[in-house]
């Protein structure tokens, strides 16, 4: 029997010992290593740096410096790292500005164990975690009040250009705005995984995308997917 691969390293920084010590055990015991755990936000940006976790798993609400806040120092000094959130909230105006910040994703707190070693697992190899159900009606209800701010501070320009893309990545960016897995948008343009990763590589490396949580973030803050709009995903 060949032997799993071995897991990200992996920082937890929550306010609540509790949260802390179980996930530790949850993780552990799933193989993967848990580096350290911070109980505020200075801590965890502190731990980050010495530590160079792949993944922190970071709780929103933290005294000293939110989750929010450690987000961004810890993307901006270490862009290989990947920030999960942790929120006891499904739909949180914090998760779409983490979101927008670089954190590649979102989990609630009463996530079940086996969902929370697949979820680090999976943003530790550079994808995004991103649950279609919660993840769209987040960004739908705090993306317009995003995008209004943003406009009145004259910070339409940092938007990529999205006449860079082909028609076609213009589709699969737009797919991607609603949530679509690879394996759903090669169902729905009738082509193949490999081809899909492709389109998504061309459309990370054009508009300077860390992953798909900022290619959601970006569809909805151009326009390319408004809030309300139909999805039209099968069944």
């Amino acid at each position: 029997m060949t032997a799993a691969p071995p897991g990200p390293r992996v920082l937890i920084a929550d306010d609540q010992e509790l949260v802390r010590t179980g996930f530790r055990l949850i993780l552990t015991a799933r193989g993967i290593e848990v580096a350290g755990v911070a109980a505020d936000g200075v801590e965890a940006v502190s731990m980050a740096r010495s530590l160079r976790p792949d993944v922190v798993l970071l709780d929103i609400r933290m005294p000293r410096m939110d989750g929010l806040e450690a987000a961004r120092r810890i993307l901006a000094e270490l862009p290989g790292c990947r920030v999960i959130m942790l929120t006891t909230f499904d739909l949180d105006q914090y998760v779409y500005a983490a979101l927008a910040a670089g954190a590649s994703g979102f989990l609630l707190k009463d996530v079940t164990p086996e969902h929370l070693a697949a979820a680090v697992r999976l943003v530790g190899t550079g994808d995004a975690l991103l649950a279609p159900s919660i993840t769209r009606r987040l960004v739908e209800r705090c993306a317009p009040a995003a995008g209004s701010a943003a406009g009145s501070a004259g910070a339409a320009a940092p938007h990529r250009d999205l006449a860079a893309l082909t028609p076609r990545e213009r589709e699969v960016l737009t797919l991607m705005g609603h949530g679509r897995s690879n394996a759903e948008l090669a169902r729905e343009l009738t082509l193949s995984e490999a081809t899909v990763k492709t389109h998504v590589a061309r459309i990370f490396a054009k508009l300077s995308l860390r992953d798909r949580a900022q290619a959601v973030v970006l569809a909805y803050e151009t326009g390319l997917v408004t809030p309300g709009s139909a999805d039209t995903s099968p069944g």
